[in-house]
């Protein structure tokens, strides 16, 4: 977006919160034991992920609250079996599509409509947890939810009753965590201590599915296997293919081990270059999988490597070691949530990492080959220390 047009929506956003009076309310009533608190993430895979600890602790802090989580339907198979939310609301967020943009106005049509739904429902609070979520934050104003959190960015900071710093290079993780923090705070509550692991439920007839799935292609319990998940959301996330069939071969010709290849059905072409690049056997199961079928699959592996994206955490919410190529995202911020010795990270000698961009033309891809500049040495050298130690 241009800094002018930027600026255009910051001074209405601005403009219309100092005019829309009838919408504050002056008063806010401490929080019961029972608040129906509605938690907004519009995002995908990791992202939700990362907000789970915050789920953990605000439901430790409210056991008998009613907590709504409002996802897009992309997400919801992130946080259907989450234990601890009570009901799920899928929105169609402008912006999180990953679909062509449609008409200007568009956008706050979609608002008006679901702030009449969210008023209806008369929630106690509202926690936006994305750092720059304006029309979220817009959203929880309008829909005259008493008390709303979220970061102190400037397009979001009018509509909110308490605004919390977003911490530059502060995990997410900690980003969601500190705005339940700082809710529970501000109404007196205590702050129950962690520590706060990504969740994910996989549930029994995923495992039964995954467990049929390869033993139909000659895999037993016994039999100990890797997935390698080499597809991400943008092209310059991505490894050499001819490098993670490399990696693949040298592993099988040390260790006892078979490989999976994963992947939507969007990403089979590549997880077949992978394939034919090998001079192993490994199975493709890219496109075979649903989002609960694929962690399930993870958690039988004894290990899951890839590039960074959504799969790749939902690899550590399941606690299977992982290894992570990132190159143009931030580590400090997006990087896996766990035990670092047990999730490792690689990354090149590029000096301009991270410059967390993402939109990179085919032609511009050619100079910025941040990940795809890994060794494949290095890959080999990280899958084996984690072998070694798992």
């Amino acid at each position: 977006m241009s800094a002018r047009r930027q600026r255009l929506r910051l001074t209405l956003l601005r403009a219309f919160a100092a005019l829309s009076s009838p919408f504050r309310l002056r008063r806010l009533s401490p929080l019961s034991e029972a608040p129906r608190i509605l938690l907004i993430r519009p995002d995908h895979i990791g992202d939700l992920l990362f907000a789970t600890p915050a789920f953990r602790l605000l439901r430790r802090a409210f056991p008998q609250g009613h907590l709504t989580c409002m996802v897009g339907p992309w997400g919801r198979s992130v946080v259907q079996g989450n234990a601890c939310l009570d009901e799920i609301i899928t929105c169609e967020f402008p912006g999180f599509t990953r679909q062509p943009k449609g008409s200007l106005l568009a956008p706050y049509g979609t608002l008006w409509e679901w702030a009449g739904r969210l008023r209806a429902l008369r929630f106690d609070a509202a926690v936006v947890l994305r750092f720059d979520h304006w029309w979220g934050a817009l959203l929880a104003y309008l829909a005259a939810i008493p008390r709303r959190v979220g970061f102190a960015i400037p397009e979001c900071e009018p509509f909110w009753t308490q605004a919390v710093p977003y911490v530059r290079r502060r995990h997410e993780v900690q980003q969601n965590v500190a705005l339940i923090e700082h809710l529970l705070r501000e109404t007196g509550q205590g702050v129950p201590e962690g520590p706060w692991p990504l969740e994910f439920t996989v549930t029994e007839q995923d495992q039964e599915y995954v467990a049929n799935y390869l033993a139909e292609r000659g895999l037993t319990a016994a039999h100990e296997v890797i997935a390698i998940h080499p597809g991400a959301g943008s092209p310059v996330k991505l490894w050499r293919p001819e490098a993670w069939a490399e990696v693949a071969d040298a592993l099988i010709g040390r260790w006892p081990v078979q490989f999976v290849l994963t992947g939507s059905r969007g990403e089979l072409d590549l997880a077949w270059s992978v394939y034919a690049r090998m001079h192993s056997e490994a199975i493709v199961a890219a496109g075979d999988t649903t989002l609960g079928q694929l962690a399930a699959l993870f958690q039988r592996c004894r290990l899951v490597m890839g590039p960074d994206c959504g799969p790749l955490h939902l690899a550590v919410a399941t606690g299977t070691p992982t290894v992570h190529l990132y190159g143009p995202v931030d580590v400090a911020k997006f990087g896996p949530w766990g035990d670092p010795q047990k999730h490792r990270v690689l990354t090149s000698d590029w000096e301009c990492i991270p410059c967390d961009r993402l939109d990179y033309s085919p032609k511009e891809l050619l100079s910025h080959p941040c990940v795809r500049d890994i060794t494949a040495e290095a890959v080999l050298e990280a899958a084996e220390a984690q072998l070694g130690r798992a």
